[in-house]
């Protein structure tokens, strides 16, 4: 009975980690589906724009309240989470503050991770008010009812309460130590959660040891059963922001990249070494490329990673200029409804044995309609407010490439357009040889 509690915490850590691995093991199953994309080039710039961007918080704070709550609680719940290192060896190994011995330095860790307990407390409830009370604009667009306003509450939630676990468990381990309890040795500073210690005055040295233990339990339950948590949230960005922010775009803000196939014809055309009567190449029994995107296998795995990257705040759809005038179009939902799509794809493949039997859906038209794709400006508002990096506008392009290259799907206006081009050689429906008549006029 001695090492049952040793036992029974090792076999919560197995299982937690062995779900997290397993739901690990289906994000890059249902990323890879997406097309292979070169992104080797300029890897010094993308270590910079990690180290920046995912590790520096430098987009966050463009926004100063909102950014430097963030941080509180990035910073907070990052570095308070050294401290399970401590817990998990102390619940294999059966101590209790396995590190005491380091002395000063580890009275500075606990009191620091005290301050920073509360001031993820004081950010947790500040993000909430404005989530619930003052309600600001970009969480209370059409795409943020039902779950993802729940899952925005529910984090909130869960790092209220773990750190409120990690402060309770302090004071009670701060006044058994007080008491002289049996293995309860005098380490750590407890700059806030002395304060709760008057709660707990009063109580027994078995009942302080009941919600020390209690506390710890629960704390480290938690925490096991948030990270399993990450892979159904928009929280998945803890993760994913370092990886999201290294493959973003280093081209130039706005740069298109072109379809090879029609480059390739394109070159040939201006070739003039070419022969325009030669015989085709040998039909082949491959199909031939799809042009653009109508579902998430379309998509390149860079792509379908910034699906999963995204938190859900809002900043792209606030900048954009066709949502502000009432525009059907958001980027947030672009990025959102790419990834429940790949969710729904990869649950058909888990149903069918790694398989993807055809479900009559897809990404354009079930989810994602014509009327919000064409309103986008191409502006590239949305990617530049991103805090990590992902680029909606590039998923708009390709539905639109397909509508365009393959459905003939275009505006009316488009149509013309390309039509006069065609024609004439401008965007303007006049012959070449009138093109100067306003100059007589």
């Amino acid at each position: 009975m001695e090492y049952l509690p040793n036992i029974v915490f090792a076999l919560a850590l197995i299982a937690g980690i062995g779900f997290f691995a397993r739901n690990v093991k289906k994000l890059s199953r249902n990323i890879k589906l997406g097309k292979d994309v070169d992104v080797s080039d300029n890897r010094p710039q993308r270590w910079r724009n990690m180290a920046r961007i995912a590790l520096g918080q430098t987009k966050m704070v463009v926004r100063p309240v909102a950014g430097l709550l963030h941080i509180i609680v990035y910073v907070g719940f990052i570095i308070i989470n050294i401290e399970v290192l401590e817990i998990i060896l102390d619940g294999l190994l059966g101590t209790h503050r396995l590190f005491a011995p380091l002395g000063t330095a580890y009275n500075f860790l606990i009191g620091s991770f005290e301050v920073l307990a509360l001031l993820v407390i004081v950010a947790v409830i500040l993000f909430w008010i404005r989530r619930n009370i003052i309600r600001l604009q970009r969480f209370i667009k059409p795409e943020m009812k039902g779950w993802p306003k729940t899952d925005g509450n529910m984090i909130l939630y869960i790092e209220l309460v773990l750190m409120t676990l990690f402060l309770t468990m302090n004071a009670a381990d701060f006044q058994l130590q007080q008491l002289g309890a049996e293995h309860y040795v005098k380490a750590g500073a407890f700059p806030v959660s002395q304060f709760i210690v008057p709660l707990l005055e009063g109580l027994s040295e078995s009942s302080l040891i009941l919600v020390e233990r209690t506390a710890w339990w629960l704390h480290i339950i938690g925490i096991l059963a948030f990270l399993n948590y990450l892979y159904y949230s928009k929280h998945l960005h803890i993760l994913l922001a370092f990886p999201n922010t290294f493959y973003g775009k280093t081209r130039p803000q706005g740069q298109f990249n072109n379809l090879e196939s029609v480059t390739n014809e394109v070159k040939l055309m201006m070739n003039p070494d070419a022969d325009p009567f030669a015989a085709p190449a040998e039909e082949t029994s491959t199909e031939p490329e799809k042009f653009g995107a109508s579902d998430v296998m379309d998509l390149n795995w860079v792509q379908l990673l910034n699906a999963y990257t995204c938190t859900e705040c809002g900043r792209c759809t606030s900048e954009c200029p066709a949502n502000q005038t009432g525009k059907k179009l958001s980027p947030r939902k672009i990025m959102m409804d790419t990834r429940d799509r790949l969710e729904e794809v990869g649950k058909n493949m888990d149903a069918n044995k790694g398989e993807f039997v055809p479900d009559g859906k897809q990404l354009l038209g079930d989810y994602i309609s014509h009327e919000e794709i064409w309103a986008c400006t191409t502006c590239n508002a949305c990617v530049q407010a991103c805090p990590v990096s992902i680029d909606p506008l590039s998923i708009i392009v390709e539905m639109r490439r397909y509508l365009v290259m393959e459905q003939s799907a275009a505006p009316m206006e488009l149509n013309n357009m390309m039509s006069n081009i065609e024609n004439n050689g401008a965007p303007w429906p006049y012959n070449q040889m009138d093109r100067l008549n306003w100059v007589n006029e």
